[in-house]
């Protein structure tokens, strides 16, 4: 059928993945103002579905970014490949003053009823440099490739980056690919530079590329310019919302065949309950919800996007593929840091029930 994924059954990559890299540092629970040690995480929102669908679920994965030679792109690209990412840079020489940097994300955990607080450092991004003709996507995709993905956040970055994900996602057309993009609005980002009417310009015209979309009813209102109902009269658990929305978004792009979301409601900082829904070629599905003990939130949704995908690369059924996604974003917020230490097998034992006993 026409409004079916048509996903290659084969490729040298699984998921390539168009976007900046990051750092976060994290101080734990204690807030910025009076940390004395912070952990410092490897991320960024396109980079984690690679390393997650990389490193649990046993992918053949790739990174297209920009990496800064100095240490801290050292760093972050060590833990690249420890994640078993392939990684296609442009590089960019530090001059030892002011850059071009690799961006530094602040995020603490808080802790009960203090929210966690995020800020971020992005002054003279490398990542924000990058635009079209930077890389040669036939190198890229030599040997095939299945599936690129890209971002919102990638795409707030400046002007040409949006240009940049409308190059690689015709490339990937061209080759064959099934594509993605995650909305992720994030409002502190596109305000420095065009705020919400140029967003939703710019991923208007990326989503005409796209035929699978991740994000919940306030990223399709905000990033899409699309009209719907008011976010705080649902309950963050139920679908109904998002799937009404659903209609109006096909109307303006036909061509999309999925369009998934996580479902959330935020009792404390650290007690969620926690679900997932996406609409697949016509039909809604819907995973289980659960209440989640949180370590470290952030990822999560990430967590869940590589899940979801990972079930429609191998071929389970749409349902399956959204339980396979849920699963793994829970998880996913019970490890410290923005991307996946959970095994396949424990995704699966959760997805069809398992508990917290311990095993022994």
């Amino acid at each position: 059928m026409a409004n079916e994924l048509n996903i290659p059954k084969s490729g040298a990559l699984d998921l390539v993945s168009l976007g900046a890299l990051v750092h976060r540092l994290d101080p734990g629970i204690v807030p910025f103002r009076k940390a004395t040690r912070c952990d410092i995480h490897v991320s960024g929102g396109e980079y984690n579905v690679a390393a997650n669908l990389a490193d649990c679920f046993r992918l053949n994965t790739a990174i297209v970014s920009a990496k800064v030679d100095y240490p801290i792109g050292d760093l972050i690209a060590e833990r690249v490949r420890a994640m078993g990412v392939r990684a296609f840079y442009k590089h960019f020489e530090h001059n030892g003053v002011n850059g071009p940097n690799m961006a530094t994300v602040y995020s603490d955990r808080g802790h009960g009823v203090r929210a966690p607080v995020v800020f971020y450092s992005r002054c003279n991004e490398a990542a924000a440099q990058l635009k079209p003709g930077d890389f040669n996507w036939n190198a890229i995709f030599e040997g095939g490739v299945r599936w690129f993905h890209s971002g919102g956040i990638f795409a707030s970055l400046s002007a040409s980056t949006g240009e940049l994900i409308v190059e690689g996602m015709k490339a990937a057309k061209a080759a064959g690919a099934v594509t993605s993009f995650d909305l992720n609005f994030r409002e502190k980002l596109w305000n420095i530079w065009g705020g919400q009417h140029k967003a939703v310009e710019i991923i208007g015209r990326i989503v005409e590329h796209v035929d699978v979309l991740v994000g919940n009813e306030e990223d399709l209102q905000k990033g899409l310019g699309i009209p719907g109902p008011e976010v705080a009269d649902q309950s963050k658990l139920d679908p109904t919302a998002f799937l009404a929305m659903i209609e109006r978004v096909v109307e303006r792009h036909p061509q999309i065949k999925v369009v998934a979301t996580t479902l959330r409601e935020v009792h404390s900082t650290n007690r969620h309950s926690w679900s997932a829904v996406a609409w697949v070629s016509g039909k809604p599905h819907a995973a289980p919800t659960c209440d989640l003990d949180i370590r470290d939130r952030v990822g999560g949704g990430d967590g869940f996007a590589s899940g979801f995908f990972y079930g429609l690369l191998t071929g389970e059924t749409p349902a399956e593929a959204v339980k396979l996604g849920w699963a793994h974003g829970a998880l996913l917020t019970t490890f410290p840091g923005d991307t996946t230490m959970a095994t396949l097998e424990q995704v699966r034992a959760f997805a069809t029930g398992g508990s917290a006993r311990i095993q022994r």
